[in-house]
């Protein structure tokens, strides 16, 4: 086994300008203010659910970022933006996200690395790799509620200004494909929960039906959508990563990484769950209101949490290891 070799996820990294906040136009501002006021009225509950008071996890999701996003989906209707957030609002709480959805429910998924979580690319956003040679289950709902919780672990490690995840799939080695009917649930969930949350999808190895058919369709898909995707890229010469924020293995980054279940899940789990706490305890010191910017919000974490980062020491196995350069606060086991 290298010394070098790396088993954990990456911290959060503290980026030296952060994307800000995009200024709203006047009609922007006031659709906006519309939906905010739509889910601060007094006695507001969420169609359609019993017990339809928001809860302190949804009022949180109901941030000033969240509500642009929904309203950058439906070209700026409003009407379709209220709809489409109470739509969400209600399958987070009935899927179970805020308590069924758990690690321990959806960890026999994880445990071949079939999907995870690792580094960042030039614009900050987490990578989440995919690799579907790696499929251990058969089809069933928890496949889906697996990737929907890595998608929620996405959000957690998304630092100021970052909305958005990077999406790495190998298609390397033969996988089982997936069935129709999943897919196409899986999409759904995407599409109508999880908008303007894909920044960039870089794809290796892509089987050549994959690639024919994503010729034949690329008429018809959203131009916007079509620039995401890039197809066998060079991760690092084409500046989409740093090699220090890059998988070694087939994506020629300059990072170790080994996934090996009962290291990488404990660290990743343990992450995001500090993380959230973090953030709802800094949400709640902010007024813990509906329409806070998860900016804000997130760089006063940094603030609370970033001081000797860069200078703290790993404890492995009794002796002090230095953070690998340039990835402050970088966990590592050996």
């Amino acid at each position: 086994m290298s010394e070098s070799q790396i088993f954990e996820p990456i911290p959060v990294p503290v980026l030296p300008d952060p994307k800000p906040l995009p200024e709203l136009s006047a009609n922007e501002a006031m659709m906006y203010e519309k939906v905010y006021q739509h889910f601060v009225q007094d006695g507001y509950v969420v169609p359609e659910l019993e017990n339809g008071e928001l809860l302190e996890e949804e009022k949180m999701w109901l941030s000033y970022e969240c509500i642009l996003r929904y309203l950058r989906a439906t070209k700026w209707d409003v009407n379709e933006a209220i709809k489409r957030l109470e739509g969400t609002l209600k399958w987070r709480r009935e899927y179970g996200l805020y308590d069924t959805v758990t690690p321990d429910l959806v960890e026999p998924e994880a445990v071949t690395g079939k999907e995870f979580i690792f580094g960042y690319d030039t614009a900050g956003r987490p990578a989440t790799y995919m690799i579907p040679s790696r499929q251990n289950t058969e089809e069933s709902p928890r496949q889906i509620q697996y990737t929907v919780w890595m998608l929620e672990r996405a959000i957690d490690l998304m630092g100021p200004g970052v909305e958005t995840l990077a999406l790495m799939i190998n298609y390397a080695d033969k996988a089982k494909n997936t069935s129709l009917s999943t897919a196409r649930t899986v999409l759904n969930i995407l599409q109508t929960h999880y908008p303007e949350r894909l920044g960039l999808a870089l794809i290796l190895n892509t089987p050549w039906m994959l690639y024919a058919f994503y010729k034949v369709v690329t008429p018809f898909i959203d131009p916007i959508t079509r620039q995401k995707m890039r197809f066998n890229p060079k991760a690092v010469a084409d500046g989409i990563f740093v090699p220090e924020m890059l998988v070694k293995q087939w994506w020629g980054g300059a990072m170790d990484f080994e996934y090996e279940h009962g290291k990488y899940w404990k660290g990743l789990v343990g992450m995001c769950d500090e993380r959230r706490r973090e953030l709802l305890e800094k949400w709640r010191e902010m007024g813990a209101a509906i329409g806070l910017k998860e900016w804000d919000v997130k760089r006063a974490v940094e603030a609370s949490t970033s001081v000797n980062n860069v200078e703290e020491s790993i404890i492995v196995d009794d002796e002090k290891m230095s953070p690998v350069e340039g990835i402050p606060g970088n966990g590592i086991a050996i």
